[in-house]
C-alpha cells in the first residue's frame, strides 16, 4: 500500500517536473532570441526596445509569472523526487555506462542546484536592477552639433531628445520622475519616456576590470552545467509524459541539438562581451 502510493506520487511529480520542465525550455528559446542581439553591434536601442517591451506587455508579464512559477515547482519537485528516490534506493546501484547522458542523469540534482544558484545570481545581476534600482541609467546617445559634443536621453519617441546634463535640464524646466518619465515641472506635464540602458549595464558587467572575466568564466561553467542538465531532461520530460516509443530517436537528437546549441550560444554571449566588444 505505501509503495504503490509512493509510486503515484513519484509519478505525478515526473509528470509536474517533464511540464514544467519543457514550459522551461521554450523559456530559453526565446530569453536566447533576446539576448542575441548583444551580439549585433552598436545595437543598444533595440536591446533596450525589447528589454523595455519585456517588462511592460501584459502579456509578457504573464508568462513571466508562469516562468518564475515554473522554477519553483520544478526546484521543489526535484528536490522531492531525489529525496524520495534516496528512501527508495538506499543501497547505491551499478552505473550502466560512461557516457554524458548517463553522467548527467546521475547528477541531476547536482546540475540543477547549480542552475538555480545561477538563476538566483543572474536575476540579482540584472532583473532587480533593472526592476529596482533607482540609479538605473538611461540610455544617452552623444551628437556633435556645431562643433560641440552633447550627449542627449533618448526617448521611445523617435527623434525625440532630451539633453542629459542637469543644468540644460532645468534651464529647459525639464526633470526626471519614476525613474524613466521626462516632464515639464511648470506645465506638470509628461513630455516623454526614456529607455532603462540595460544594455549599459550588461556590458559594464561582463566588462568590469576587477570581477568582469570571473562573471564570465561562471556564467560559461553554468552554461555547461545547463547544457548537461538539459541532456537527460529534455528525453526523460517525454518519456514522463508517455510520448516514446516511434519518437524516441527523433527526440533524442533534437534534445541532444537544443541540449548543445542553446547553451552554446548563451555562453557565446559573455565571451564575446568580455573578451571581443570594443
Amino acid at each position: 500500500m505505501a509503495k504503490s502510493a509512493f509510486l503515484k506520487s513519484s509519478i505525478a511529480k515526473k509528470y509536474w517536473m517533464a511540464l514544467t520542465g519543457l514550459f522551461l525550455c521554450l523559456f530559453l528559446t526565446g530569453h536566447l532570441l533576446g539576448n542575441l542581439q548583444l551580439l549585433i553591434p552598436d545595437n543598444a536601442l533595440h536591446f533596450n526596445q525589447y528589454a523595455l517591451f519585456m517588462t511592460t506587455n501584459p502579456a509578457v508579464k504573464i508568462l513571466s509569472y508562469l516562468t518564475y512559477i515554473s522554477i519553483l515547482f520544478h526546484a521543489i519537485d526535484g528536490i522531492l523526487l531525489t529525496i524520495q528516490n534516496k528512501k527508495a534506493r538506499p543501497v547505491g546501484y551499478a552505473k550502466t555506462d560512461g557516457s554524458s547522458s548517463s553522467m548527467a542523469s546521475r547528477n541531476m540534482a547536482v546540475l540543477g542546484t547549480i542552475i538555480l544558484v545561477f538563476i538566483v545570481t543572474h536575476m540579482a545581476n540584472f532583473w532587480a536592477v533593472m526592476h529596482f534600482d533607482k540609479k538605473m541609467p538611461l540610455q544617452s546617445v552623444t551628437i556633435e552639433n556645431m562643433g560641440q559634443k552633447m550627449e542627449l536621453y533618448v526617448t521611445t519617441d523617435t527623434g525625440k531628445f532630451f539633453p542629459k546634463d542637469s543644468i540644460q535640464m532645468m534651464q529647459n524646466g525639464l526633470e526626471i520622475r519614476n525613474r524613466t518619465e521626462f516632464y515639464n515641472k511648470q506645465a506638470n506635464l509628461k513630455m516623454g519616456e526614456g529607455y532603462k540602458d540595460l544594455y549599459k549595464i550588461t556590458i559594464a558587467f561582463f566588462k568590469d576590470p576587477k570581477m568582469g572575466l570571473i562573471a564570465t568564466i561562471l556564467y560559461v561553467l553554468a552554461m555547461f552545467a545547463l547544457s548537461f542538465h538539459l541532456l537527460h531532461g529534455f528525453q526523460s520530460a517525454f518519456q514522463s509524459l508517455g510520448i516514446n516509443n516511434k519518437f524516441t530517436p527523433a527526440i533524442k537528437k533534437f534534445g541532444t541539438a537544443f541540449a548543445i546549441i542553446v547553451p552554446l550560444l548563451f555562453a557565446i554571449i559573455p565571451i564575446y562581451i568580455h573578451f571581443l566588444l570594443k
